[in-house]
């Protein structure tokens, strides 16, 4: 187990130090400079200048990329052209919106999806099946964007029921009770949570029908009907519980796409997370904002794999880690 944890340690720093290199290279090379004027507001050139040495973007690239590898080694992520402060703060305010976000999709879409598959395995091959096939297929292949902006059109727009910018109402947030303030809070959370966790139960409904159906095709399975118990039983109480091995997996797999989601998801609501903080950076070409968040949810993934590692140890015994 020690050397397991050690082994993934090591590749957790390789994958750190390829996300830090590959972001930084790309953010420098891209066509722009973060100093240079707009036509609408012009700046001395003696300004830029300054403003480059003061940031170091005087120097050349490979000593750049030396002193940005070496303040990264000491937790220094750098200053935010955009926002005048350090990314660690910025990254520090805006984390745990998308952790909150990712988590309440997450439920969304282990609840759904497990629902959806226990509800077509149980009618394999069927209308309903079918349909519900042809229904989960069709979710999944929807672009994140498109979603959020239906939502956003349909609840907020024409129904007015739920808030469609920002994680709670300024106006009226502090003046709340306690039960006040959740209640807005999980207002705010409802559309840009639906969003990515309908989307996420769409793939999940199709890993867990599949595994569900691999599992009452097992002997154990035979077994307990030839004993004769009832097909619901031996849905929920035999089978059930060993498909939810392999879905435990994709805990791992759902936090890249719950990021990179996000990206698109924030920005649409407005939800001031670590999405919307990289759109905006990249925008602005900040340079240490764009490779901080990189940086940032390259390790809230890598810690992410490392738990679903855990947890699907723990679900299935049979699962060992040999050091």
């Amino acid at each position: 187990m020690a050397a397991w944890l050690v082994r993934r340690l090591v590749a957790a720093l390789a994958i750190l130090w390829t996300v830090a290199t590959l972001t930084f290279v790309a953010i420098h090379v891209a066509p722009g400079d973060p100093f240079l004027p707009s036509a609408e507001r012009p700046v001395d050139p003696a300004v830029v200048a300054t403003l480059r040495r003061r940031f170091g973007l005087d120097r050349p690239l490979p000593e750049q990329y030396a002193r940005y590898l070496a303040a990264v080694a000491t937790g220094d992520l750098g200053v935010s052209f955009s926002q005048r402060r350090p990314v660690a703060a910025a990254i520090r305010d805006a984390l745990p919106h998308t952790l909150l976000l990712a988590a309440a999709a997450l439920l969304l879409d282990y609840v759904i999806g497990i629902a959806i598959g226990l509800v077509q395995a149980a009618t394999a091959g069927r209308r309903l099946d079918e349909a519900l096939t042809v229904v989960t297929l069709m979710i999944a292949s929807l672009p994140a964007f498109w979603v959020a902006l239906v939502l956003l059109l349909v609840f907020g727009g024409w129904l007015h029921w739920l808030p469609v910018a920002g994680a709670y109402d300024p106006a009226l947030y502090d003046a709340l009770p306690f039960a006040g303030r959740i209640a807005d809070r999980l207002r705010h959370l409802a559309l840009p949570a639906a969003t990515l966790g309908i989307l996420g139960a769409a793939a999940t409904a199709r890993y867990q029908r599949a595994a569900l159906l691999e599992a009452l095709g097992q002997e154990y399975v035979r077994t307990a009907r030839a004993k004769g118990l009832d097909e619901r039983r031996v849905l929920l109480r035999h089978a059930w519980r060993n498909a939810l091995v392999p879905i435990t997996a994709l805990v791992g797999l759902a936090l890249p796409f719950l990021l990179t989601g996000a990206v698109l998801v924030e920005t649409v609501f407005a939800w001031p997370g670590m999405g919307r903080l990289a759109a905006d950076a990249i925008t602005l070409r900040d340079y240490p904002l764009v490779t901080g968040t990189a940086v940032t949810a390259c390790a809230v993934v890598v810690l992410g794999s490392l738990v679903a590692d855990l947890l699907l140890q723990a679900a299935d015994p049979r699962v060992r880690v040999h050091g």
